[in-house]
This record gives structure tokens, C-alpha cells and sequence, in this order.
């Protein structure tokens, strides 16, 4: 579980970072599911983009996500952007404070 404190720095950190994975009209899929995966390990931080035509809210998608890949945490989500946080504890990448 990550502080305020922690989730305000990780704010900062993916307000500079694109969106590189999409949720499409497919919704949640376990391709998607797959790629955040990766994304998270490679990264620990991910910022995901909702679009118009998905099925779900940008907060129905980050809990579904976090459903299927546990250990990961809600940083933010703001609009049709949500941004998820998951510790690599092999090779941690990102300090926090």
C-alpha cells in the first residue's frame, strides 16, 4: 500500500509520461491485461487512455485491471487516462520517497 505521499510523487512522475497502452471497444481483455503486465515490470509505472468507444469508465477499467493483476495500485485517473503502479521487486526502478 502506498502513502499520499508516494501516490503525490508518482502523480508527478507519469504527468510528463505518455499514455502507451489503450483500453479499445473490446473493453478489458486479457491481451491488454498481458501488456500491462509487461509494461509494468519493464517500468513499475503505466499510463493507460480510455477510448470514447471502450465499454467502461476510466475507473471500471483501472478496477478491472487491478483485479486481474494483483499488487498493482491506483495512482490516478483523470478523465480517460488512469495510471497504475506495481513494485518490480527483482529491479525496482522507481525510489519513492
Amino acid at each position: 500500500m502506498i502513502t499520499t505521499k508516494q501516490r503525490a510523487y508518482l502523480r508527478g512522475l507519469a504527468n510528463k509520461e505518455p499514455a502507451i497502452l489503450q483500453v479499445g471497444k473490446e473493453g478489458v481483455t486479457a491481451a491488454l491485461v498481458a501488456n500491462i503486465r509487461l509494461a509494468l515490470d519493464a517500468r513499475e509505472l503505466v499510463k493507460v487512455s480510455v477510448l470514447e468507444t471502450a465499454p467502461l469508465s476510466s475507473r471500471e477499467a483501472i478496477g478491472e485491471v487491478m483485479e486481474k493483476i494483483p499488487g498493482s495500485e491506483a495512482v490516478q485517473v483523470i478523465g480517460r487516462k488512469f495510471v497504475l503502479y506495481k513494485r518490480n521487486l527483482k529491479e525496482p526502478k522507481i525510489i519513492l520517497p
